[in-house]
């Protein structure tokens, strides 16, 4: 009975979603309905093969080691460039975030970035971003451009990405930019990849495999959604020619060296800028907090009737608290256990 209500809830989320998509269209009588239920069929089938296969599965729990190995790699320039700064840091306690943040995420963007710069180089990910593009060009349609920017989106971000396509970028129409922009938002970047995992899992080795398996998967499938949503909102509507061939051209450097050099010039520049984002909307959130709390918490009484609804989690009626609100209901719709619905809910608040 459990299953067969998640499975409708799916059905339902899928739904508003889609109804949200047309509701936002930009011209509703262009939408590609072909485009629309394959990109959904595919996400399902996708999602089935991965998990249910077991050669697949296989396949990406070996995936999902090399990711925990590589964050143990970077562990030790970490220990090298800092040592003693973070020989005790341990994710589970509180006080070491900050640390956590510094020594052992950020230096993962920068391994990440730079692995990626050497993998191109050596031709390996032009080959992994080639077969998702392939199949993503002969299900769902899609221009050759469109296909590798989306396929490129999953392993390497939304930064990167249009490099792939650079020659192509001057003769995209409208809905292909906005298909190649949803598309970074919606997957998993490789250079930021690390933070989710760390985070996520701590220091244990085996939750870092457990949650890289999973994110991993999460990226891909999110990639035929995220055409999905775009082509509804911005649908194809301009006749064009268009260089059809999945070419990936990237300058990838001079020798394996400078290519390595480039992956970790972008990586820093990365880290930072993360590091610093992170450092701004912290605050922003805390100041909102605050004011929130001793405003209208105080004034009216707020505070405690939120403390004791639930069950101490939010400190008052705050910023966070109130945006866990808004967004409980899209973290039903994605199939979020009713225990979790705030923390979620909350979660998809400050990324939006």
């Amino acid at each position: 009975m459990g299953l067969g209500l998640d499975i409708l809830r799916g059905i339902l989320g899928m739904l508003v979603i889609v109804g949200v998509c047309y509701a936002f269209s930009k011209n509703r009588a262009a939408i590609d309905w072909r485009l629309v239920l394959t990109g959904i069929v595919l996400q399902v089938v996708l999602a089935l093969l991965i998990l249910q296969v077991p050669l697949l599965n296989a396949l990406f729990d070996w995936m999902a080691k090399g990711f925990q190995q590589i964050i143990a790699f970077t562990d030790e320039g970490s220990k090298f460039l800092f040592g003693y700064l973070i020989k005790d840091v341990t994710i589970n306690d509180k006080l070491s975030l900050g640390s956590i943040v510094a020594f052992k995420v950020l230096p993962t963007i920068v391994f990440f970035s730079a692995l990626t710069a050497m993998l191109y180089y050596l031709g390996i990910l032009q080959k992994i971003i080639f077969a998702f593009a392939w199949l993503m060009r002969r299900t769902m349609r899609l221009s050759g451009a469109e296909s590798l920017a989306m396929a490129a989106n999953i392993f390497i971000g939304q930064t990167e990405a249009p490099l792939v396509i650079k020659p192509y970028l001057p003769n995209m129409t409208r809905s292909e930019v906005f298909s190649l922009m949803t598309g970074g938002m919606a997957t998993i970047a490789g250079s930021v990849f690390g933070i989710y995992v760390t985070f996520l899992g701590g220091a244990d080795p085996v939750q870092n495999q457990f949650f890289a398996k999973h994110l991993l998967i999460a990226s891909i499938v999110s990639a035929p959604a995220a055409i999905v949503a775009a082509k509804m909102i911005i649908p194809e509507t301009q006749r064009k020619t268009v260089d059809e061939e999945l070419l990936i051209k990237v300058d990838a450097g001079n020798n394996l060296l400078d290519a390595i050099s480039i992956g970790t010039t972008d990586g820093l520049r990365l880290a930072i800028n993360v590091g610093a984002m992170l450092l701004v909307f912290t605050a922003l959130v805390y100041m909102l907090n605050f004011f929130l709390i001793q405003g209208p918490g105080e004034w009216f009484n707020l505070n405690d009737a939120v403390k004791a609804s639930t069950n101490g989690r939010f400190e008052g009626f705050s910023f966070t608290y109130l945006i866990s609100l808004v967004f409980a209901p899209v973290a039903w719709l994605l199939g979020t256990p009713n225990e979790d619905l705030l923390v979620m809910g909350q979660l998809l608040g400050k990324k939006r």
